[in-house]
C-alpha cells in the first residue's frame, strides 16, 4: 500500500510542478511520476532541515514540500537537458 501511495503522491506533485512552472516539458506520465517521487525526497530533505520529522514521514505539509521539491528537480532537469 505504501508504494501505491508513493506513486499517487508522486504523480500529483509532479503534475502540479509541471503546471506551476511555465514552459514545455516533453514528459510522459512515468517521467512525471519519477519527477514527483524525486521531488518528494528533495522536499522531505528540505523539510527535515527545519523540523524534527524524518525524510520518509508523510504529513499535510509533506505534499506542499513534495511540490516544492518537484519544482526544484524540474528546474535542475531543465538546466541539464538544455546543455545537451
Amino acid at each position: 500500500m505504501g508504494i501505491i501511495t508513493l506513486l499517487i503522491v508522486g504523480l500529483i506533485a509532479g503534475a502540479l510542478a509541471r503546471f506551476l512552472v511555465p514552459g514545455k516539458d516533453p514528459m510522459g506520465i512515468i517521467a512525471t511520476i519519477i519527477l514527483g517521487v524525486v521531488g518528494s525526497f528533495v522536499g522531505g530533505m528540505i523539510g527535515s532541515l527545519f523540523s524534527d520529522s524524518s525524510v520518509l514521514d508523510f504529513n499535510t505539509s509533506g505534499l506542499v514540500m513534495s511540490v516544492i521539491g518537484a519544482i526544484v528537480a524540474l528546474l535542475i532537469y531543465r538546466q541539464f537537458s538544455a546543455r545537451s
